[in-house]
């Protein structure tokens, strides 16, 4: 190998000189020719430029391919044209020597040193390096006439190495950009969490797969969708979300704010739970949110179910009169008969009778046989609330709406939301409350005390009163409106003194109901008590006799009852019988018999007539001597 074949390393720490002015100038201006080029259009113009600087026919620069042991052209310029890009192997290749250190030159005598490169005399290459001092790849220039170490061509190609150092670097710090985009692209758009960039008037920029789930909108609708017309025109929602904006625009972190909005495609209502930041350039924010709509729903089906229970166990603490209905008699088969025509409905029903005889009870039978029994039946006594709480007893009221409303409740028409209210003692309900009263029925809407927006319900309404309600609407105390809205399905319930017939049942249920809660053994009632209950009028109907059995057993001394006269205020005692008694757990059938035979053996069987049995017994002679002939009771059989 010649002697000047040897590489030679050089780093010329002195400029040219004044003589090189114009050379200077001229490099000057063809280096200033790349700075608007990037990418392959730069590398072009460098390695062209490169040449024609330093007076060689051949220029390149090239990068890593997939090692380092392997380089790929990013611009060949060889003998006045363009090479195609190529690879080639650094083995056996001055450019080997090239990228193990800094500027390496051979002066000449390169094929000889390196076979592979026939024709090649002289060679220069320089490492390109990124600001870590890392290689990227390198710059080289080679001829076929050897190349003179001149300080002019050194410090020319080095900054020529320099911009394309520069420029390669930027190309890595590119494309790791884009790649570290696409990654957080991927990461934006399938993340399980919402994420939207908006501006400060809450215009989407851009959202995510999981946001537009959400929401129920497409990629399209994204930009310029207005993340405000998601929030629903009702007063709670409205100061949530300008709070939650009003902190960004001071510059403050959002934590967690509730936000109740309407989905875009289907108007459906979601809540969630919504972060958001300004950007630092304060030019849109970054928001973030997740669905907690099955969490506020539950947590709104737990609240109700707690008032619903709270409820119960309050109506669990008061005394119902009855757990069924007792009576035989036409007058409350009739009722049932009603009952069992309207329950499978939702018409509301009016029920009319006087205090005591069983309204609530009849409400119970309806709401149990219907097709809400799954869900609560709500009971309002109307008479016993206090005139100014009428409403929001019924409607619920806000916090704040009055004095001593220190937090919301919830009325009895959102706690039977599903069910059936029974607003007992109807008539009472001031004018100013029924006119609240006929929205519900005629929208099944309503507000609370204080509130601001609808609130809608799916109930259904039985209301009772003992009041004549059409006087009541002759006298403007009572809406006519409202008394056609409640009287769609109006049922009627008798009063005792019209069904004595169903006494002895009664009696029979009461004393099983009473005498093991007093401790008492009651076998049966003499049948002058059992005349004396018959004949009196029942102004309390079957509260009264209620009330007159339980203080009858507690008074009892043995096992059959005794109803003295003073317990029946201005009773008149019945003649003098045979001793009939009602034994406790005999069968219907046995109680009916028993009694009509003693009052046939009372009156010497005699049927007709004012003195007849027929007559005592409320009934028609020939139903008398119907059942008779059921229950085979004859003068001589008996």
């Amino acid at each position: 190998m010649p002697k000047n074949s040897t590489p030679t390393t050089l780093s010329p720490s002195e400029p040219p000189g004044p003589t090189d002015a114009l050379e200077l100038a001229a490099l000057r201006a063809i280096v200033e020719g790349t700075a608007h080029a990037t990418g392959e259009a730069f590398f072009r113009a460098l390695v062209r430029n490169l040449c024609l600087a330093t007076g060689v026919t051949n220029a390149f620069v090239a990068e890593f391919a997939d090692s380092e042991t392997r380089v790929r052209s990013l611009a060949f310029w060889k003998n006045g044209r363009w090479i195609e890009t190529q690879e080639w192997e650094l083995a056996g290749t001055p450019c080997e020597d090239v990228l193990r250190g800094g500027l390496c030159h051979y002066p000449a005598g390169v094929s000889q040193r390196f076979p592979k490169e026939e024709g090649v005399e002289s060679y220069l290459g320089v490492p390109l390096r990124d600001a870590d001092g890392g290689i990227l790849g390198h710059l080289a220039i080679f001829d076929h006439r050897p190349m003179l170490p001149e300080p002019r061509l050194l410090f020319t190609f080095q900054i020529f190495a320099a911009r394309a150092a520069a420029e390669l670097d930027r190309i890595r710090l590119l494309k790791q950009l884009r790649q570290s985009e696409e990654r957080f692209r991927d990461l934006f758009d399938e993340a399980p969490i919402a994420y939207v960039h908006e501006d400060l008037q809450s215009r989407f920029i851009r959202a995510n797969r999981t946001a537009m789930r959400i929401l129920g909108i497409t990629p399209e609708q994204v930009p310029g969708t207005l993340g405000m017309s998601f929030v629903p025109n009702t007063p709670e929602a409205q100061r949530r979300v300008k709070e939650a904006f009003a902190s960004i625009g001071r510059g403050t972190d959002t934590s967690g704010v509730v936000l109740e909005l309407r989905r875009r495609d289907n108007n459906q209502p979601i809540w969630i739970q919504w972060w958001s930041r300004p950007d630092p350039s304060g030019q849109f924010t970054r928001t973030m949110f997740l669905d907690i709509t099955d969490r506020v729903l539950m947590e709104r089906e737990q609240a109700q179910l707690k008032a619903q229970n709270l409820y119960l166990q309050e109506e669990i603490k008061s005394d119902h009169n009855f757990e069924e209905i007792v009576g035989r008699s036409a007058a409350i088969q009739s009722v049932l008969s009603n009952v069992r025509r309207v329950a499978p409905t939702d018409a509301s029903v009016l029920i009319q009778g006087e205090s005591g005889t069983g309204k609530e009870l009849i409400a119970r039978a309806i709401h149990s046989a219907s097709h809400r029994r799954d869900k609560p039946l709500v009971k309002v006594n109307c008479a016993a609330l206090p005139t100014g709480l009428v409403e929001s007893e019924l409607f619920g009221h806000e916090k704040g709406a009055f004095t001593g409303a220190i937090a919301r409740r919830i009325g009895r028409f959102e706690l039977a939301d599903g069910g059936t209210i029974f607003l007992d003692e109807i008539g009472e309900i001031p004018l100013e409350v029924q006119v609240k009263l006929l929205r519900v029925l005629q929208e099944q809407e309503f507000d609370r005390v204080g509130g601001k927006a609808p609130i809608k319900v799916d109930v259904r309404v039985i209301a009772a009163t003992n009041r004549d309600l059409l006087k009541a609407v002759a006298d403007k105390t009572f809406r006519d409106d409202l008394y056609y809205r409640l009287n769609v399905f109006p049922v009627f319930t008798p009063p005792l003194r019209e069904r004595t017939e169903d006494i002895p049942l009664l009696l029979r249920f009461l004393i099983e109901k009473f005498a093991p809660r007093i401790g008492k053994k009651i076998e049966g009632i003499s049948s002058k008590s059992l005349q004396r209950l018959q004949s009196y009028r029942w102004p309390g109907n079957i509260r009264e006799l209620e009330n007159v059995i339980e203080r009858a057993i507690i008074l009892a001394d043995g096992p059959l009852l005794e109803v003295d006269a003073e317990m029946l205020p201005g009773s008149t005692d019945p003649a003098p019988d045979a001793g009939f008694a009602v034994t406790s757990g005999a069968t219907l059938e046995a109680v009916e018999r028993q009694h009509i035979l003693a009052v046939l053996e009372k009156v010497g069987w005699v049927i007709e007539g004012p003195n007849g049995a027929a007559h005592i017994l409320d009934l028609h002679p020939s139903t008398l001597r119907y059942r008779m002939k059921k229950l085979g009771l004859t003068q001589e059989r008996r």
